[in-house]
């Protein structure tokens, strides 16, 4: 494994304007290693300062009477910038994010973000799965990833669902194994087989085993494969 750290995340806001009057009002990050969740999040509500309409608390369950006493972006910029640090960022339809990320950051009189540092799991869907819909529920339904835990898009929520699929688009669980390396391979397999303390017992008579000797000799011949050179 080569140690990559990225984070997965997301955000909900106000709406979809992110230079006009709409804000951020949550942001979740997952830290992954080699693809791989490592249990570390950092998690905001955050005060837009501004009304919130009813299509928009539909559906992230998010009021303005929840909110009002949240702190704002500013004050929580710092900690996310702690945990993102220089790690490549993670985004399911990564310009929305990023836009309203780096208009937050500016308005807080923080440099944004380069668009290199994204990774945009919308488009790594629509090269493996052209034509076909590629929304972060439709790909959670094709991986077989539970939405049990998602009644509304909360951050956190969808960046750790967010997580799992793009797991899944750069190649499964399998991804974390360095399998073109042989020792690698072997040392996964081996350590998946428990050896016993002590062979069972064969359940087998003497005179069955005679038997099925005297047949192997008689219809395999010296075609057994047991029976082949080592070198063959």
């Amino acid at each position: 494994m080569s140690g990559v750290r990225e984070i997965a995340f997301d955000t909900e806001t106000t709406g979809f304007d992110a230079r006009g009057d709409d804000r951020i009002t949550e942001i979740g990050c997952v830290e992954l290693l080699d693809f791989l969740p490592t249990g570390k999040t950092w998690h905001a509500h955050v005060n837009p300062q501004r009304e919130i309409s009813a299509r928009v608390t539909e559906i992230t369950g998010l009021t303005e009477a929840f909110l009002k006493d949240k702190p704002l972006f500013e004050d929580v910029a710092d900690g996310f910038r702690d945990f993102v640090s220089d790690s490549p960022m993670v985004a399911h339809n990564a310009d929305f994010d990023r836009g309203f990320i780096n208009a937050e950051l500016e308005r807080a009189d923080f440099d944004p973000y380069p668009r290199t540092r994204f990774v945009d799991t919308l488009v790594l869907a629509r090269q493996k799965f052209p034509g076909a819909s590629n929304s972060l529920d439709a790909l959670c339904k094709r991986f077989e990833i539970s939405l049990a835990s998602r009644s509304t898009h909360g951050a956190l929520i969808d960046a750790e669902l967010l997580a799992k699929v793009y797991l899944e688009l750069k190649g499964g669980r399998a991804r974390s194994f360095d399998l073109n390396n042989e020792e690698n391979v072997v040392e996964v397999v081996l350590g998946a087989v428990k050896k016993r303390p002590a062979p069972l017992a064969s359940l087998l008579t003497a005179h069955e085993q005679s038997e099925h000797e005297r047949f192997v000799d008689k219809v395999l011949s010296d075609n057994a494969i047991w029976k082949r050179s080592a070198d063959y």
